[in-house]
């Protein structure tokens, strides 16, 4: 699934869409910023003993819970001191999700990559002051793909990015909507996406079951492995994994996140996979 104009960049010395396979790990939000850290060593200790270069990622605000009484994060002032209090002991490239456009000055003078959220990935407005606030302190964007876009249609929103002065962006598949409280991923969208943008695999979101009990979002992490398998062997630049270590107590979307118990063995895995299709 090589494409020489799919435009590469570099995150640090994380090079994206340059052959060599890379992952976006951390906790779905931060809840505290002694957890945030702990995660942030101990997927860094992971990696590095297998060499592959890794991006901490954490939400400081979850701003579209489906309930209003679930747990959000600590807001955009305190969580962008924590992540750049995170990114500069660590040294570790750091990824946020922005929502409002407002917010993203304030973010990007603290991480690495602004992340627009599957659900506000049209959202003109919100690209277009990430892409600004991005050029303006050399940063990315890494842009979800909604559940509700076709994959070529996300030509559009790499082209709004580009327009408004960010070269670097990414594109994420996360799945797609199939009736009800489900998601199903089509491989065929990676390639397509990977016309316009280098890809990254969102291999826990994409096990997610929305609003399916409840009202609170389900999963099924024991499929995690094996989409993330098919997507590396597809090709994909990168593989996104939302990470914690209990995940029956995370705050925000533990019912489809990795234990980091198991962090290691998919990586291995993934790698091989990679080194064999490479």
């Amino acid at each position: 699934m090589s494409n020489a104009t799919n435009h590469p960049f570099d995150i640090g010395e994380i090079s994206i869409g340059r052959g060599k396979l890379f992952l976006i790990a951390g906790p779905c939000v931060i809840e505290s910023e002694h957890h945030a850290r702990s995660m942030a060593d101990a997927i860094q200790r992971i990696t590095s003993d297998l060499s592959i270069p890794v991006i901490f990622k954490a939400s400081y605000d979850k701003a579209n819970r489906t309930s209003i009484h679930s747990f959000r994060g600590p807001g955009v002032v305190e969580g962008t001191r924590i992540l750049g209090s995170i990114a500069k002991s660590t040294g570790l490239p750091v990824l946020t999700d922005v929502h409002t456009a407002e917010d993203c000055g304030r973010v990007a003078e603290a991480v690495d990559l602004l992340q627009i959220p599957a659900f506000l990935c049209r959202q003109t407005d919100l690209l277009i002051a990430a892409a600004e606030a991005a050029a303006k302190n050399h940063r990315a964007i890494n842009i979800k793909k909604g559940q509700f876009v076709a994959p070529a249609d996300m030509r559009h929103a790499v082209e709004k990015v580009r327009d408004s002065g960010c070269g670097r962006v990414s594109l994420t598949e996360r799945g797609t909507s199939f009736g009800y409280n489900n998601l199903v991923v089509d491989m065929r969208a990676l390639p397509i996406l990977r016309e316009f943008a280098p890809v990254i695999f969102d291999g826990t979101h994409s096990v997610q079951t929305p609003s399916a009990a409840n009202g609170v979002s389900g999963g099924q992490p024991e499929f995690i492995p094996v989409l993330a398998r098919a997507a590396v062997a597809a090709g994909v630049d990168g593989v996104f994994l939302e990470v914690h270590d209990n995940p029956p107590q995370a705050k925000s979307d533990g019912a489809n996140a990795l234990h980091l118990n198991h962090l290691r063995g998919v990586l291995e895995q993934l790698l091989a996979i990679h080194s064999a299709v490479t």
